[in-house]
């Protein structure tokens, strides 16, 4: 920690035993100001490895006479927003009190997070007078740099992206990929890339996301997670189980767990027979467990069938359909020991710290490798503990699927993730904001976008295909009831919004999840 203040390594020998293989070898690549992207397991502190030195320069760091945001922190989930949020309280105020011990007086760095539920007063604050370390997600990035407030990212230093895996194969990313190249050319300086991925494959798709066109240099330590899986089959014979009705598989909520409630046939309800006291005994001899699941309905079901045989809250329900204010009271709960347990859905898959978690329960195949071993790091979340995880499979098909899944976990072979290549109506909304910001040519928006490398390959008649049609110049009159948002003035070569874009971004920006809740018939 040679790179680190005084009172930095002071605070830190106090607290830890030693720095993680990652955040050794982390912090000799952010200290030198490469973009970095750190590859290590959950629970290995990751986090820590990016912010800490970030945090050492804003201490050692005069407060610039320039008011404005010097460490963006992105995140793909709200929830992890705020458990970031929190988790950095603790290392501020330790250096802070490590400081007045010493006899030395620090700056004071603050901590804002800005997403869609951040009240209007203290979105107000953050223009006027925002904090050192804005923690954010992806949408709300998008909209900062569309509004008033982009003024205060000009001075950002550091982005650090979290989860940066789940991000780079999704239209998601390639938004992000997009706002992270505008921000790039906002700044006074271009910002140091430091992305935060648990094991992937391969590298380089996550490499080249993150930095764009810029070098990327990957730390990735080889550490393989602690981890012990096993496959639990409730009943003495999966060949009498049925697979559920087509209405009841993953893609559909709404119908999950019919059989559970009176439908299908006795072999369906047997599972569920089975499988309830196995689970509310595991919760109870567990100290904290959370139990995931792959839909809404079925995480509401599950939870309330369980109550109801335990005759107590001993868990409640997690999900994406739930309030802001109420996860955090559940993860609060949890945390606290107040709660034994909590029945979720990917709301709770990525890096978010729930404390004392010792078992995670999957009931159906999670899917793939790289989901098991994400939901799995939630048990055992401190640096180098093992992480227990049981899959609970509901058919015969899905026990083998579990069954190769929960192997291929064990082994580390994880799924190859997958770049995503030019999604034209990401790069629409994208465009039409960048329009939004000033007019700008046809050859500025390509050199922008091009940086980022969902659409480094994009030729120029994609690209021109997809501003005539924004302009309103459409291939066909069967367009002709669709209203252009952009007008290009083609003697100056310049395109500029028309009135009611800028409403228009930001009242329909995103892209829309992956999730099959219905199906279409044709």
């Amino acid at each position: 920690m040679k790179d680190f203040t005084k009172t930095t390594r002071r605070w830190f020998a106090d607290t830890f035993a030693a720095p993680t293989a990652v955040q050794e070898a982390g912090w000799k690549t952010i200290a030198s100001g490469r973009n970095a992207l750190l590859i290590a397991p959950t629970g290995s502190g990751k986090t820590l490895a990016a912010f800490l030195y970030s945090i050492d320069r804003l201490i050692r760091t005069p407060r610039s006479a320039q008011p404005g945001v010097k460490v963006l922190y992105i995140s793909p989930l709200k929830a992890l927003v705020y458990d970031v949020e929190r988790n950095l309280r603790g290392p501020l105020a330790g250096i802070r009190v490590a400081a007045e011990t010493a006899g030395e007086v620090l700056p004071e760095v603050r901590v804002d997070v800005r997403t869609g539920d951040t009240p209007q007063k203290d979105r107000q604050r953050q223009r006027r007078d925002p904090g050192e370390i804005l923690v954010t997600t992806p949408e709300s990035l998008f909209l900062l740099l569309g509004s008033q407030a982009r003024e205060t990212l000009r001075t950002v230093e550091t982005v650090i992206i979290d989860e940066v895996h789940a991000l780079a194969p999704t239209k998601r990313g390639a938004h992000l990929a997009l706002s992270l190249e505008r921000l790039a050319a906002l700044t006074t300086e271009e910002p140091q890339r430091i992305g935060l991925s648990a094991t992937v494959r391969p590298r380089d798709v996550i490499s080249t996301f993150l930095g764009g066109d810029r070098p990327v240099e990957t730390v990735a330590t080889g550490e393989r997670p602690g981890l012990d899986i096993a496959v639990t089959v409730p009943v003495p014979d999966m060949e009498q189980v049925t697979a559920p009705a087509q209405a009841e598989q993953r893609s559909g909520p709404l119908l999950q767990l019919s059989s559970s409630q009176g439908g299908g046939t006795t072999a369906e309800r047997g599972i569920w027979t089975a499988l309830y006291p196995e689970l509310l005994q595991t919760v109870r001899e567990s100290t904290s467990t959370i139990i995931f699941v792959n839909s809404r309905g079925l995480c509401e079901r599950l939870c309330q069938r369980l109550n109801d045989l335990a005759e107590e809250q001993l868990l409640r329900a997690h999900h994406g359909s739930v309030s802001h204010a109420k996860r955090a009271e559940i993860e609060d709960a949890l945390k606290r020991g107040e709660l034994k347990g909590i029945v979720a859905t990917s709301s709770l898959e990525l890096g978010i710290d729930m404390g004392a978690v010792d078992k995670v329960i999957m009931v159906e195949s999670p899917g793939s490798v790289a989901r098991g071993l994400q939901r799995a790091g939630r048990a055992g979340h401190q640096v180098g503990e093992v992480s227990v995880a049981r899959i609970y499979p509901k058919f015969k098909a899905d026990l083998l699927e579990s069954a190769l899944i929960a192997k291929r976990m064990q082994d580390g072979a994880i799924e190859s993730v997958q770049a995503l290549v030019n999604p034209l109506d990401v790069l629409a909304q994208q465009i039409i904001a960048m329009c939004v910001d000033q007019p700008r040519s046809p050859d500025e928006i390509a050199a922008t976008i091009r940086r980022a490398q969902p659409f480094r390959d994009l030729s120029d008649d994609a690209l021109h295909a997809l501003l005539d049609m924004l302009t309103g110049r459409y291939p066909s009159s069967d367009f002709a009831d669709l209203r252009p948002r952009l007008s290009w003035d083609r003697a100056k070569d310049r395109i500029s919004a028309r009135r009611g874009a800028a409403m228009i971004t930001r009242l329909n920006s995103g892209t829309i999840p992956d999730r099959g809740n219905y199906g279409v018939h044709l």
